[in-house]
């Protein structure tokens, strides 16, 4: 079993994951500004959660195959990428302190829960995340110049390099996995690809709550 295994098997969870009308309206420029601008304030939300996890995870992650240096390095990422949100807001005169959407509280539960997965589990989560991340925001490309700074700050080449090392991480790990953690790993990631889908989904109800 690999990453791309997951991806292939299930296209159309995977496409309802990296595809939606929102981000149509990103690329178009028709996305009404507070639908965008109170998904931003939930994301900023959900990389809090994310900032956790995966601190948790490098707790556990192995020195083989680099996945202590990736997780490192993503761990400063995320620090960083909070930093950036507070920055957007404070330009946009948005606050980053909204009532937590419920798909936004679904999906800081299932990063806590994460933490009593399997390891090759765990690490397959965070991959997904990122790698749907970043393929969504490509299918925004290259967008109406409002939102091209996000789109442009969400596909970089570091980005994609960060995206194919947790790739590197979570291979090695599937690659040692036991029926049960592949079986686990592929649970997850199907919780994880609706999540996905349901946090583009939830920018439209959410836009009187930023």
């Amino acid at each position: 079993m690999k990453t791309t295994d997951l991806i292939r098997e299930n296209p159309g969870t995977w496409q309802e994951a990296t595809r939606h009308p929102f981000l149509d309206a990103v690329r178009e420029g028709t996305i009404p500004a507070a639908a965008f601008d109170a998904w931003l304030a939930q994301d900023y939300l959900f990389a809090g959660d994310l900032l956790t996890f995966q601190s948790r995870l490098l707790a556990r992650a192995p020195r083989r195959d680099g996945a202590q240096a990736v997780l490192a390095g993503g761990l400063v990422a995320v620090e960083a990428e909070l930093g950036w949100f507070e920055e957007k807001a404070r330009e946009r005169s948005l606050t980053l302190d909204p009532r937590r959407h419920p798909t936004t509280a679904a999906y800081g539960d299932l990063l806590a829960e994460l933490g009593g997965v399997s390891y090759p589990a765990a690490m397959t989560a965070l991959w997904a995340i990122e790698r749907a991340y970043l393929e969504a925001w490509r299918s925004a490309a290259p967008s109406d110049p409002a939102y091209r700074e996000f789109v442009e700050h969400w596909t970089t080449l570091e980005f994609e390099e960060y995206v194919a090392g947790l790739g590197t991480a979570a291979d090695s790990a599937l690659a040692r996995a036991d029926g049960a953690e592949i079986e686990e790993s592929e649970r997850v990631f199907g919780e994880l690809a609706r999540l996905e889908r349901d946090f583009w989904e939830m920018s439209f109800s959410a836009g009187g709550e930023a």
